[in-house]
């Protein structure tokens, strides 16, 4: 039972989704620098789609695709040799996903630091995949929790406001530090990480979204 419900973690906080939530959050948390009032007006739902395909769906294809022609021994990625390839093809899909949103006026700063920021963590991963079975659940959770951060830095307020009601900023930095904790302990109970490549993972994520801030703005 246990495994169970830390499978269900795993696959619902998959690394692969974790730019869709982000675009998803930065849009609830200020959609007006999106060029909207809500999520889902005007170009904003169609933008998240299209973050979702470039960013979750057609990696995730690819991988599938990798481990029927042989090109990847596990569809899971839990071998260092099994993350070589769906490391190169997601990191050039992440790259033009960045190149894309990089001048469009209605894709904020905090989304293309986020994008940028885990690109450096994903090829930052690759190089450390030589030594070390680094984390890649832990790596998705810190960038989320750096992203969240991030966002408090850039637009300098202390809450947002969602429907009726209003939300702190630093509440939800709290929500994403413990979403961070629970996804790290289904990892434990999964696959047993060494401390090592479990908080690597979170320390990697979490500053690759500050050193993007630090080349985007």
């Amino acid at each position: 039972m246990l495994k169970n419900v830390a499978q269900f973690i795993s696959w619902l906080f998959h690394p692969l989704l974790m730019l869709t939530y982000m675009i998803a959050l930065l849009m609830v948390i200020n959609p007006y620098s999106f060029g909207v009032n809500q999520v889902g007006e005007g170009r904003s739902g169609l933008l998240l789609i299209y973050v979702f395909l470039q960013a979750s769906l057609i990696p995730g294809i690819i991988i599938s695709m990798m481990k029927t022609l042989g090109l990847t021994p596990n569809i899971n990625l839990g071998d260092r040799t099994s993350r070589i390839m769906p490391f190169i093809a997601t990191g050039m899909l992440y790259m033009w996903l960045y190149i894309n949103f990089k001048h469009l006026p209605d894709v904020p700063i905090a989304f293309q630091s986020a994008i940028l920021g885990t690109i450096i963590a994903l090829f930052t991963a690759f190089l450390l995949n030589i030594f070390s079975k680094i984390s890649l659940h832990t790596i998705g959770m810190g960038s989320l929790v750096g992203m969240v951060l991030v966002t408090i830095l850039l637009f300098n307020y202390s809450s947002f406001q969602f429907g009726n009601a209003m939300y702190s900023m630093y509440g939800l930095l709290f929500i994403a530090i413990t979403l961070a904790g629970v996804v790290g302990s289904a990892r434990v109970i999964l696959e047993n990480p060494t401390p090592k490549d479990l908080y690597g993972g979170y320390l990697i994520g979490f500053a690759t979204q500050l050193i993007a801030l630090q080349i985007v703005v």
